[in-house]
């Protein structure tokens, strides 16, 4: 399986400190919030990894080069612009292969997610002893986390590991996802598009399934988030 990290957000609301380092590059308890993340997949023998960019993108490469350093091997997919989510990953897909695939935001801080488990989300899923035909959850896998105070009102409903846009109680999605590559494939390389539709449009349909994941995950959106996780000490 192969990942993708998302790493081309400009981070407005963490200026000043993004106006000379790319959001995936803060650090926090010492190591980059990218770099977690490239430890913890090759941890999990998910070694090939494909890393957008748009904003100071030279420094991300210039921090991981070819991956080698991790035990990993890394190839980029720049952007001019930032692309949007599901526009990157059509950026990427000739990066990608045409295996479902790991995406996940270069600006969350989950220290102890086993990304093993994201290796066989989209296989039968029968032996979960859910009654609803795995081919009904046969385009993406999304892991959500409880709401955080700041998205009370959470994303999407869960029930027997299926998505849907409309039940209860509602979770916020973690920006963590396994997808197959041809959910994008009305997305045309180079556009900017949102991943959010695309996640509702399947969900509606039930061709979405999902988890609840209940580890330590922090979605870094703010000088004061970022210095929380650092105990209070800015970066």
């Amino acid at each position: 399986m192969k990942a993708m990290i998302f790493a081309a957000g400009r981070g407005e609301r963490m200026r000043p400190l993004t106006d000379t380092c790319p959001k995936p590059l803060l650090k926090v308890r010492g190591r980059p919030l990218i770099v977690w993340h490239v430890l913890n997949l090759v941890r999990a023998g998910i070694t090939d990894i494909v890393v957008n960019h748009a904003h100071l993108g030279q420094m991300i490469e210039d921090t991981l080069g070819d991956g080698s350093q991790f035990g990993a091997r890394i190839v980029y997919s720049p952007e001019a612009q930032a692309l949007e989510t599901a526009g990157a990953i059509a950026n990427a897909r000739h990066l990608l292969g045409d295996e479902p695939f790991l995406a996940v935001s270069g600006d969350i801080y989950i220290p102890y997610f086993d990304f093993e488990q994201v290796k066989d989300v989209l296989a039968d899923k029968d032996i979960l002893g859910n009654p609803y035909p795995a081919e009904q959850r046969d385009i993406a896998w999304l892991y959500l986390v409880d709401n955080p105070p700041y998205h009370p009102d959470g994303d999407f409903g869960l029930t027997l590991y299926s998505l849907n846009n409309d039940g209860a109680p509602r979770f916020t999605f973690a920006n963590i996802g396994v997808y197959r590559p041809e959910m994008f494939d009305a997305v045309a390389p180079g556009s900017r598009a949102k991943l959010a539709p695309l996640l509702r449009q399947y969900a509606d349909l039930g061709r979405i399934g999902g988890e609840l994941y209940a580890g330590a995950w922090a979605n870094v959106g703010t000088v004061e988030q970022l210095a929380e996780l650092n105990g209070g000490t800015a970066p």
